[in-house]
């Protein structure tokens, strides 16, 4: 490791020995963030693969239930009863700080506009069967899950930036800044040694003659 280009002065000693400090403060501190956010990052990982596995079997198993409620009806009849949206959804975007990471927090707000209760149908009963129904009222059921999961994506993605720029960060200090700065820290001190050597002996000379 190349040592610092700087003169070996006792103020210059002092100096480094400071910023050593500091660098070695910062590794711990950042080594700490690193642990807190993998931690925080693999339990958002497992959440994540549970709610993607919840809403992919319900999506599944509900265009399955729709596909043999349409087979049922009139195509043109199927297409009518989602020409005209049944509600009107607002997303709400808050954020969070997580160790320094900024994170998504959403809310959703679902809003009927044509007065009826929520969970009700405004199309036409005859126009649709049971099946029909209830399939869409599941897939209702799903708007907040899939917010999550979504919520949830994201945070990992940035979770993951943020993990790999504090590792980044903390490889620097480990291999290249503080071992440059021991290095020159400790020459340094030998080239002081030197000096004070030769003073010494430069003072017993003098007091010989």
């Amino acid at each position: 490791m190349a040592r610092l280009n700087v003169k070996p002065t006792r103020m210059e000693l002092s100096n480094l020995k400071e910023r050593l400090k500091t660098a070695t403060r910062g590794h711990k501190l950042l080594k700490d963030k690193r642990d807190e956010l993998m931690r925080r990052f693999v339990d958002l990982i497992r959440e994540n693969n549970r709610i993607r596995q919840e809403v992919e079997t319900a999506l599944v198993s509900n265009m399955q239930d729709f596909v043999v409620a349409k087979s049922l009806e009139n195509d043109l009849m199927v297409e009518e009863i989602f020409a005209v949206p049944t509600k009107q959804v607002q997303l709400f975007i808050e954020k969070e700080n997580i160790m320094s990471v900024t994170v998504p927090k959403m809310y959703s707000q679902i809003d009927n506009p044509y007065g009826s209760d929520e969970g009700d149908v405004v199309y036409s009963y005859l126009a649709s069967n049971s099946e029909m129904d209830a399939t869409i009222q599941k897939m209702d059921g799903l708007v907040e899950k899939l917010l999550r999961l979504a919520e949830v994506e994201k945070s990992c993605q940035l979770m993951a930036d943020e993990i790999e720029k504090t590792r980044r960060r903390v490889n620097g200090l480990e291999h290249s800044t503080i071992p440059q700065l021991e290095e020159t820290i400790h020459y340094i001190e030998l080239k002081l040694e030197e000096a004070e050597r030769a003073n010494l002996v430069r003072i017993m000379k003098v007091k010989d003659y």
